[in-house]
């Protein structure tokens, strides 16, 4: 590996030893790179000698904010991140009563091609390292001044698409010698990747698992979800059910009211069905107006919500945060991207 930061401290130890440098030398660098240094030079107790040497083996990279925007409404804050290789991502920092929530991207675009999502629009370019998912929470932290205490992987891209590189971070961000963020204040977001799914219940994390479900029919969950058509819903189910057998934590399911196509009482009545027997939670979503996109928020939200709960269900509806902001995933990504090329056509 060639990243310093995707280290987990144990190889970045041995890597330093291979070096001939001590074994505590280890956990020096290690908390230096999760504090965010710019530079090996930041390094104040580590030798010059050693700061040279990791400098020209492990080139530092840092993400640039290029772009950031804060809603007046709430405090919200969207950064477009430049990473080392010319291409961006998206992180959004929310504040709650309870704390500071970063939502972190994966990948550098998506190849899931859900029909309501704007990060799919251009397809998937790559996965991001271990140390790139890190950096936004890190570097964050660092432009906001104020402390992280919660992460939603539900920024571009799909995290069990990219699981190796997924599951690497969050042993690095829950590590106490880094952020040390606790795995009950991470939330992973997934489309419905099966076998990734029942990778993450064998490793028995104690992270939340969402589930975007958005339909709980495979006819109408086929048209705006095409990974439908590979993991169909009913396998889905069957697999939610398994991770909460394995893991004993409750599942949420998102599902984002589409006007006239999601939002009927026959569906939530099918959603209650299903997930009978298994603790779980449904988190409604007023559905983002994406240009290119012809679906439209659903109208029978607060009726569908009742539907669900007339069931015994729990059901609440996300708060709509940074709405002036493009807040959605993706949104940002692609409005830079449309930029990139009207500036190369006028040329």
């Amino acid at each position: 590996m060639n990243e310093l930061k995707s280290m987990t401290l144990p190889e970045l130890t041995e890597s330093l030893w291979a070096m001939g440098e001590p074994a505590f030398r280890g956990k020096q660098v290690f908390t230096w790179l999760h504090k965010g240094i710019q530079s090996y030079d930041e390094m104040g107790n580590v030798p010059k000698g050693l700061r040279e040497k990791l400098a020209e083996a492990y080139p530092l990279a840092v993400p640039k904010a290029v772009r950031k925007q804060v809603s007046r409404l709430d405090g919200t804050v969207k950064y477009l991140w430049e990473l080392a290789d010319g291409n961006c991502v998206e992180s959004v920092l929310m504040r709650y009563r309870h704390g500071n929530t970063v939502c972190v991207s994966t990948q550098v675009g998506c190849r899931m091609g859900c029909a309501f999502c704007a990060s799919t629009i251009a397809g998937k370019v790559r996965d991001l390292t271990p140390a790139e998912i890190l950096d936004q929470v890190i570097f964050t932290q660092l432009d906001s001044g104020e402390a992280v205490s919660n992460i939603v992987l539900m920024g571009i891209g799909e995290p069990l698409d990219n699981l190796d590189a997924v599951l690497r971070f969050l042993e690095l961000v829950n590590h106490p010698e880094g952020l040390n963020i606790g795995m009950r204040h991470i939330s992973l977001s997934t489309c419905g990747l099966i076998p990734g799914i029942r990778r993450l219940g064998e490793a028995e994390l104690q992270l939340t698992l969402s589930v975007s479900l958005h339909a709980p029919d495979s006819e109408t969950r086929s048209k705006i979800m095409p990974v439908n058509r590979a993991y169909d819903v009913e396998e889905l189910f069957d697999a939610c059910h398994s991770y909460f057998q394995k893991t004993g934590r409750r599942i949420s399911f998102e599902y984002a009211m589409i006007n006239g196509v999601n939002d009927h009482d026959w569906q939530a009545d099918l959603i209650a069905q299903k997930l009978r027997g298994m603790p779980s939670h449904v988190n409604l979503i007023p559905l983002n107006n994406v240009a290119e996109s012809p679906l439209k928020p659903s109208k029978r939200l607060a009726a569908f919500q009742k539907r669900l709960e007339s069931h015994g269900l729990t059901a609440t509806v996300r708060r709509s945060l940074g709405g002036d902001i493009d807040a959605s995933c993706g949104q940002l990504r692609r409005k830079a991207l449309e930029e990139a090329q009207k500036g190369e056509d006028s040329q």
